[in-house]
């Protein structure tokens, strides 16, 4: 049974399976911090909601292709991708800090795609720095 557990596919699956658990789960939390609701969004057509939506997949993704690539065990592959996370979260919220003249989410939920698109490459750019640190 141990031959099992040792398999590339196995494990493949395994790091797969569980990347995919923690995309479900940080994606139900930038759903709670922000104001508009993604899902809804982007089924109206939204596509500043998509790019912004689709940047923080990229990012938690590349985040989690740097935790896979860099540590051997499961569980510490999640640990560094959950810190990977927050601190892609923490990004999210200096970006909303840095713009006081203008409100990233309404900016957002308005389908402003300049807004959206910068949401979108800070993720995308974010996650390489943090993958980078992992």
């Amino acid at each position: 049974m141990k031959h099992f557990w040792e398999n590339e596919y196995v494990v493949t699956a395994g790091y797969y399976s569980v990347a995919i658990l923690c995309m479900v789960v940080f994606l139900a939390v930038f759903e709670l911090v922000t104001k508009y609701r993604n899902w809804d969004e982007i089924k109206k057509g939204n596509i500043s909601v998509a790019m912004a939506t689709g940047g923080k997949i990229f990012g938690v993704a590349n985040i989690f292709r740097h935790s896979i690539n860099q540590h051997d065990s499961l569980l510490t592959m999640v640990s560094w991708g959950v810190f990977g996370f927050l601190l892609l979260l923490i990004g999210y919220f200096i970006f909303e800090f840095l713009t006081p003249k203008f409100n990233i989410d309404i900016e957002i939920e308005n389908d402003n795609r300049a807004v959206g698109l910068i949401s979108m490459v800070i993720s995308i750019g974010l996650s390489y720095i943090i993958g980078a640190g992992i």
